[in-house]
């Protein structure tokens, strides 16, 4: 495993601080924010400078129980071969649901949804490795996401899923020290039976992050300092095996460039500290639990290039679709689910939604002004995103406009400027408002 050390998650925001901070080994990049052939000056310089620059992905949506977008591979793929990375990373998570395979309405969370620890969605996410696998030209390595609720049924635990995962397809692990915080306290995962599951040997790399606790909830904010319970677990972690590399992630609410520096070198103190401990504090050995038993016949742990079931896939989008459609378009909670945590999370999804769109297209809360983020989170209660967060913004502009929104008529004409510029269309006037008001009260009872 290619020894990377320690970094920070390189953002626009921070680009100066992270060009001027010392000891920064490498650099990780959020794959859909930079583009491969303008790639920016920033990273350029990075690169120049010998600083490893790894993408990291977040919409493939591996975990998805449709195979993976060809577009997005070939994307990821350019990019990965423009940065001249080691490797590329993405997450265990589905992003959108429904669609021809469930003869449902396609939904987008915009927002890493965890997986259901089955046999089943095992199955459909080993086969949309192995796809990803063969169209990147580098390897690829997958992070354990932070969850808000457990999915009812589960047959696997983390650990358990993970080293599965790692034995079919050899696939490589980022682990999230954060979220195994952040499961510990949403879901009474416990850190250190996780790690003592993991094959620490396909571990690529760690993140590092902060969080808030709100109501008894931990939100993996990263935009909080680092608290001492997550490099707690990044000792547990580096005292079973010295990891490749360990970064830094902070994408919100930037500190200082001497607060960076200083994250970064409790980072390295606490990885030092562990590979020195005294066997006799070393921590002994945990005995994993017997996996559960796999209800189809036949072996279980071997690489396997059989194709998976379109039923099985049916089966998980069906599930994924019930859950992503109660989440964002206010359907009920399917059943066995913690409905006062799916609330925590659609609120969570209809905030960053709300925040994304605001950095997306600026001029929204700048036209709209404090009435901004109430209209979009009621616009945002029952209306799904259907692409990306441009579209979002746009259906958003429309759907105010529609509504004859704003009320302040210098308001709307801007805002009307605004869509008119971006659709490439006319402002719906009386009739085509009325038209399409009904055909968003058709499409949401057929939601519902």
């Amino acid at each position: 495993m290619r020894e990377l050390g320690t970094g920070i998650g390189w953002r626009p925001e921070i680009a100066d601080a992270v060009e001027g901070l010392a000891g920064v080994d490498w650099v990780e990049a959020v794959a859909e924010n930079v583009c491969a052939g303008h790639l920016p000056d920033s990273l350029l310089r990075l690169r120049e400078r010998g600083v490893t620059v790894v993408p990291h992905g977040v919409s493939l949506g591996l975990g998805g129980a449709d195979r993976p977008d060809e577009g997005r591979l070939a994307e990821l793929a350019a990019k990965a071969t423009a940065l001249g990375a080691p490797l590329v990373t993405e997450h265990i998570a589905f992003v959108r649901a429904g669609g021809p395979l469930t003869a449902s309405p396609a939904l987008e969370a915009g927002h890493l949804l965890p997986v259901p620890r089955t046999w089943d969605a095992l199955d459909v996410l080993c086969e949309n490795v192995r796809i990803a696998q063969e169209a990147l030209p580098v390897p690829l390595a997958l992070e354990n996401i932070a969850a808000l609720f457990t999915w009812p049924g589960e047959e696997l635990s983390e650990g358990r899923f993970l080293a599965e995962l790692v034995e079919r397809t050899g696939v490589r692990l980022l682990i999230d020290v954060a979220n195994l915080h952040t499961n510990h306290v949403n879901r009474g995962e416990d850190p250190a039976k996780a790690l003592a599951e993991l094959p620490v040997e396909a571990i690529a790399y760690v993140h590092v992050a902060g969080g808030v606790e709100r109501d008894g909830v931990w939100h993996d904010s990263h935009a909080h300092p680092v608290p001492p319970a997550v490099l707690d677990i990044l000792s547990d972690l580096a005292s079973r095996a010295t990891p490749p590399g360990v970064l830094l992630e902070r994408d919100d609410d930037f500190p200082p460039a001497e607060e960076l520096a200083a994250e970064l070198a409790a980072i390295r103190a606490t990885v030092r500290g562990a590979a020195i401990r005294p066997a006799a504090a070393e921590p002994g050995p945990v005995a994993a639990p017997a996996p559960a038993p796999r209800p189809e016949a036949g072996p279980v742990g071997a690489p396997g290039t059989r194709a998976v079931d379109t039923g099985v896939r049916q089966r998980v989008g069906i599930a994924q679709a019930a859950l992503l459609s109660a989440l964002v378009a206010g359907t009920p909670a399917p059943e066995g689910f913690d409905r006062a945590r799916l609330r925590v999370q659609t609120r969570a999804l209809a905030a960053k939604r709300a925040g994304v769109v605001a950095r997306v297209a600026p001029e929204l809360p700048e036209i709209l002004g404090g009435g901004y983020r109430p209209a979009f989170l009621a616009y945002a209660a029952s209306r799904p995103m259907r692409g990306g967060y441009r579209r979002d913004a746009l259906d958003f502009a429309e759907h105010l406009l529609i509504a004859g929104r704003p009320e302040d008529p210098v308001a709307r004409r801007r805002l009307t400027t605004w869509w008119q510029e971006r659709a490439g269309a006319r402002p719906p006037g009386r009739t085509g408002r009325l038209v399409r008001a009904a055909r968003a009260a058709l499409v949401g009872r057929r939601a519902a």
